[in-house]
């Protein structure tokens, strides 16, 4: 298996300025904030981000391909890094701390391109997470210090803990039905949004996440956490990975479940 180590502490060291850039501009008076043409809005803290992202790699890995959600994607080959410089900007732009910089690479493998590392870093929360492909799935405020996160156990939906965004992208779907029998058959559900709920379940705080809706810069640092804190992270087709264009992940244990649900 290639070894990721010095991928993932770059991921660190762009995690660090990715946190001090976006820092700098929450809650700034003179934020500015546009319509994108898919009607999400994009500040310039997005921007500003991404663009210092991307000259890094540009210096450190400059045959590698850079995907972003702000400015697409730079270059070719098997290597890929996939950005989202803030990932609930709606939150971001009104305040509140439930934002985060997703940062992942991506490699060719036996299974296609697959994610191999990822890094989530929340800094309005004073949050990281962070995993590589063999080593397992962590959370602290750097490689120093840090701690191992898994799954939970919870093998009943009656008892587990289903974290999801918003109704409408159910019901836009014709979902909907399927996703209100999930929420009312299990022990808690919560709309945690974003990033969050994969860290949750990840964590092992909640046992199941779904979302109907989603880009590549989304899912993959997602991904990689979830999957090597031991869960299964799909598509609503069952499809491993973040390629789907939506996610389910959860411990594994309660994964056919959770896409019986949402599918029926």
């Amino acid at each position: 298996m290639p070894d990721y180590h010095d991928d993932l502490r770059l991921a660190h060291v762009l995690a660090d300025a990715a946190d001090a850039a976006t820092m700098e501009r929450f809650k700034a008076l003179d934020l500015k904030v546009e319509t994108k043409p898919d009607m999400t809005p994009v500040s310039d803290a997005d921007k500003a981000t991404e663009e210092l992202i991307r000259t890094s790699l540009q210096r450190t890995r400059p045959r590698d391909a850079v995907q972003g959600e702000e400015f697409g994607t730079e270059g070719h080959g098997p290597r890929r890094w996939i950005i989202d410089p803030i990932d609930g900007t709606k939150n971001y732009v009104r305040g509140v701390p439930v934002w985060a910089t997703l940062i992942a690479l991506t490699d060719l493998g036996e299974n296609g391109e697959q994610p191999v590392v990822g890094v989530v870093s929340a800094p309005a929360l004073s949050r990281r997470w962070w995993a590589a492909k063999g080593v397992g799935a962590y959370t602290g405020r750097s490689l120093t210090k840090a701690s191992r996160i898994g799954v939970s156990q919870v093998s009943e939906v009656r008892d587990a803990s289903f974290a999801y965004s918003s109704l409408h992208g159910w019901e836009e779907r014709g979902m909907l039905d399927g996703f209100l029998d999930l929420t009312r058959d299990c022990w808690r559900s919560r709309g945690y949004g974003d990033f969050w709920p994969y860290m949750l379940v990840a964590e092992g705080a909640v046992d199941m996440c779904a979302e109907p809706e989603l880009s590549l810069w989304d899912m993959a640092a997602n991904a990689i956490i979830v999957e090597e804190a031991g869960g299964v992270f799909t598509g609503l087709d069952g499809n491993p990975g973040p390629h789907s264009g939506n996610a389910v992940a959860s411990n594994g244990l309660l994964h056919e479940s959770t896409l019986n649900y949402l599918n029926a």
